[in-house]
């Protein structure tokens, strides 16, 4: 048998959604918008609409522009830095890396950037994927021999990056790894252009990477993520889950494309 929920849980609910219903349409005009404007828009009657920006003026989450003509409040803003301040890459990106994963069944890596060098910070694994994981989380590796340090120095004036090759002698690790900074500096140039970087044995010999950049809201990048394989096993096709999914990470930082 249904149990029909009180009359004033209904009440509540339903001002509750009357005043989101408010604020979703403050939030699309720049200007301050009338009383009629809003109640059209919502399908309020103007009473109804009124009583509740009211209650939203005196609460800070409105404010009254003139008389009759209302804009989102501060209160907003100020809740919204809270959340913003309390978001956290590694807490954003958690998900969709192990989605990721479960996609690829290769281990994926979250990073930033310190100095002149990467720190992995997370990472989702398995130890079935035949490949030995040697970087542990809190792990550094030079800039410019892995997938998401090349990311970060190709953001770098060129002045920078020649200061970096100075500071680092551009020393590596293998064979493979890019030591001479005009080679470097034109693999940066089509990291630049593609937004995506790749590491082909320069860090480990027998691993190969591939990256995306991960931004905030403001549209700076301020983490890479990358897809590391043995060096047989990396598939291109992966490229597009890597970009997909630190897009939406970045969009969950509040990034808008």
């Amino acid at each position: 048998m249904k149990i029909d929920a009180p009359a004033t849980d209904k009440t509540s609910i339903q001002v509750i959604e009357r005043m989101v219903s408010l604020l979703d349409a403050l939030s699309r005009y720049q200007d301050p918008v009338s009383l009629k404007e809003l109640a059209i828009v919502t399908g309020l009657h103007p009473s109804t609409a009124h009583r509740i920006l009211n209650d939203l003026v005196t609460t800070r989450f409105v404010d009254r522009a003139e008389t009759g003509y209302y804009q989102l409040g501060m209160r907003l803003l100020e809740l919204g830095n809270i959340v913003k301040s309390r978001l956290n890459v590694r807490e954003a990106a958690l998900d969709f890396m192990r989605a990721l994963h479960r996609q690829t069944s290769q281990t994926i890596n979250l990073s930033v950037r310190q100095g002149d060098e990467i720190v992995y910070i997370d990472r989702a694994y398995s130890e079935r994927s035949g490949m030995q994981v040697v970087r542990a989380i809190g792990g550094r590796a030079p800039l410019h021999l892995t997938s998401t340090g090349k990311l970060f120095l190709s953001l770098d004036e060129p002045k920078a990056i020649r200061a970096y090759a100075t500071r680092t002698g551009l020393a590596g690790h293998n064979k493979n790894s890019i030591t001479d900074l005009a080679k470097l500096e034109k693999e940066l140039a089509e990291v630049r252009a593609s937004g995506f970087a790749r590491d082909n044995e320069e860090l480990e010999l027998g691993v190969r990477c591939m990256a995306a950049g991960i931004r905030d809201d403001s549209g700076k990048m301020i983490a890479g993520l990358s897809i590391s394989a043995p060096a047989d096993r990396l598939q291109e096709d992966w490229r597009a889950n890597l970009t997909e999914t630190a897009l939406q990470i970045s969009i969950a930082l509040g990034y808008t494309p």
